[in-house]
C-alpha cells in the first residue's frame, strides 16, 4: 500500500470522482502527484484510496465505488468520501451538512440518474463535464490534463464553500443578538451573511418581517422569507407602488429622501442612509 495515493478510473471523467478527489486533497489526505487514473486492479490495489472504480464500497478500506450491483444506495463516490470525512472526524457534522446541501447531494443525484437538470440550467456536474475535451478521439495526455484542470476547479470551489461556512458561523452570534433585540425588524450595522443562521436559530418561528443592513455605501431594507426552503418569497412585500422605481421617482412615491432603488419583486429596497431605510420600514409597517 502506497501512502497518500489515490486511484480513479481513466478515460472520460465526471463530477463525482473529481469532487471526491478534490475533497481528499482539500483535507490533506492524498497528494496530487500520487493520483493514478487507471482501471488496472493490480495498480489500484496498491493505492491507499480508490474512488469511483474497483467495484468496492468499504470506507474502512478506503474504497469508494458505487457502480457494483451490491450497492443500491443514493451516494456517488463524492457522497461516499464526504461521509468518510465526517465519520473519521476530518470534518464536523455541521460542515458535512453544509457541503452536502450546497453541492454534494446534487452531484450524487445527477451521477446516479435520480435527477436531470432542467433545460437551460447548468449544474456543477455540467460545469465539470465541460472540462472533458470536446473531441472524442482526444489522446490520454489531453484527457488527463483536462481532468486535473477540473480537479483544481473543484478543489477551489470546495475551499470557497468552506470559507463561506466559517464566515457564516463567525457571524452567527451577531444574528442571534439581532433576533433577541428585534421583533419585526432585525438591524445590523455591518454587512454579513444572515439567512442561514437566522433559520438555524429558529427563524421560522421568529416574528421578524424585515432587516436593515449596509449595502456598500448605502443601506438596504430587505424582506425576510417565510423559511429557508421558500427563500424567494417574503413574509411581507414592499408597497406595490414602489415596485421597480429608481431615485427621484421612488422619492416622490415614497415621500422619503435618499431613495435609490426598489426591486420589482418588492423584496428589497436601497437607500442612501440608514435613516432612509428606517423611514421606509416605518412606512411599510404603518400600511
Amino acid at each position: 500500500m502506497k501512502q497518500r495515493t489515490c486511484g480513479t478510473h481513466d478515460g472520460t471523467f465526471h463530477a463525482d470522482e473529481v469532487t471526491a478527489l478534490a475533497l481528499l486533497l482539500l483535507f490533506d489526505l492524498i497528494d496530487e502527484d500520487k493520483i493514478v487514473r487507471t482501471r488496472d486492479l493490480s495498480v489500484l490495489n496498491e493505492c491507499e484510496f480508490v474512488c469511483d472504480v474497483g467495484g468496492i464500497y468499504n470506507p474502512e478500506k478506503k474504497r469508494f465505488d458505487h457502480h457494483q450491483s451490491e450497492y443500491d444506495g443514493p451516494l456517488s463516490s463524492a457522497g461516499m468520501v464526504l461521509e468518510y470525512l465526517m465519520d473519521t472526524q476530518s470534518i464536523s457534522e455541521d460542515l458535512y451538512r453544509f457541503f452536502n446541501h450546497s453541492l454534494i447531494l446534487g452531484v450524487d443525484a445527477i451521477d446516479n440518474g435520480q435527477i436531470t437538470p432542467q433545460l437551460g440550467h447548468c449544474s456543477f456536474s455540467g460545469v465539470i463535464a465541460n472540462f472533458v475535451p470536446v473531441r472524442y478521439d482526444s489522446g490520454d495526455d489531453v484527457v488527463n490534463r483536462a481532468f486535473f484542470h477540473a480537479l483544481h476547479f473543484s478543489k477551489n470551489h470546495l475551499k470557497q464553500l468552506q470559507e463561506r461556512f466559517h464566515y457564516i458561523n463567525e457571524c452567527a452570534s451577531y444574528v442571534e443578538k439581532a433576533m433577541k433585540e428585534g421583533k419585526h425588524l432585525l438591524t445590523f450595522d455591518r454587512s454579513m451573511p444572515w439567512m442561514e443562521s437566522f433559520f438555524n436559530l429558529g427563524g421560522e418561528e421568529h416574528p421578524a418581517l424585515f432587516l436593515i443592513m449596509p449595502a456598500g455605501d448605502h443601506w438596504k431594507l430587505r424582506g425576510i422569507p417565510p423559511s429557508m426552503r421558500d427563500k424567494m418569497r417574503v413574509r411581507r412585500p414592499l408597497p406595490k407602488e414602489w415596485a421597480g422605481l429608481l431615485d427621484t421617482d421612488l422619492e416622490k412615491v415614497s415621500g422619503i429622501d435618499g431613495a435609490l432603488f426598489c426591486h420589482k419583486g418588492r423584496f428589497i429596497s436601497v437607500w442612501k442612509t440608514k435613516e432612509g431605510a428606517l423611514k421606509a420600514y416605518e412606512k411599510v409597517i404603518a400600511q
